[in-house]
């Protein structure tokens, strides 16, 4: 896909990987950009930045999904790529609240499903549509110190896998994005001896222009970090050394907080 003269959707789209694929979707000349973000302030702000339009949506809301959805097709006619990139992160284990694991799951794993709710019957019934979704690396591999997290981007994933298969016969094309480290609050908020991301970590533009080039060849997986298919090629070959080394780490992070 080339994204000059799309009209596109970017839930999370006021600030951190959204923003960034917001102005570079105005850079590449998209006909029309949707900046929706649970801040409707922030998302005005970046909307005015590239004469776009905000919408202020919870995005594990799915009366607030459906609005988003028909406000962008008032606006643009039809939605041609749908960027479900919200996510938040939730520290914990099987000992996380109740109330922590339902939010989580409603952000970063049923908006996705509520998203594609809403749009994928346009899309099929034109033969063609574009759903973008922001998952992580750890949906591929796993999250040190966050179980919530860990899950709901393994489940992302896999939702996002099922739609791929359903329905790339039929005209509806996938991409999941999957970085690790981005210089983004949700990286900064983390103590720094659990921080391990921060080396290697990448700035959001460096993201969005993994989309670009990863749209274009239409590739399901879109790696800002291409370590991670390594990982990944790892994990899959030898899970048991996988976990291993994973405990590894997981120890040396524990080390780390036992010294501060």
């Amino acid at each position: 896909m080339n994204v000059q003269g799309k009209s596109i959707v970017v839930t999370g789209g006021a600030k951190g990987i959204g923003k960034a694929l917001c102005q570079r979707f105005a850079k590449e000349g998209a006909r029309g950009i949707v900046v929706a973000d649970i801040d409707g302030k922030l998302a005005a702000e970046v909307a005015g930045e590239i004469d776009g339009m905000a919408v202020a949506i919870d995005v594990s809301n799915e009366t607030d999904m459906v609005r988003l959805v028909q406000h962008a097709i008032d606006r643009y006619g039809q939605i041609d790529l749908f960027c479900s990139n919200a996510g938040i992160m939730v520290p914990g284990g099987a000992d996380a609240s109740d109330a922590d694991w339902a939010r989580i799951m409603g952000v970063n794993v049923m908006a996705h499903i509520y998203a594609v709710r809403a749009v994928l019957p346009a899309m099929l019934a034109r033969g063609e549509g574009y759903f973008l979704q922001t998952v992580s690396a750890a949906g591929l591999l796993s999250q040190i110190g966050s179980a919530p997290y860990s899950v709901t981007k393994h489940a992302a994933i896999g939702f996002a896998e099922w739609l791929s298969i359903m329905h790339g016969g039929s005209g509806i094309k996938v991409s999941a994005l999957c970085p690790q480290g981005v210089r983004t609050d949700m990286l900064f908020r983390a103590k720094p001896e659990e921080n391990f991301l921060l080396e290697g970590s990448v700035t959001p533009e460096h993201v969005a222009e993994s989309v670009i080039q990863g749209l274009a060849c239409e590739q399901f997986l879109i790696l800002p970090h291409p370590e991670v298919s390594e990982y990944f090629r790892r994990k899959a070959d030898d899970y048991d050394r996988w976990l291993r080394g994973m405990r590894r780490l997981q120890d040396r992070i524990t080390s780390k907080k036992a010294e501060v």
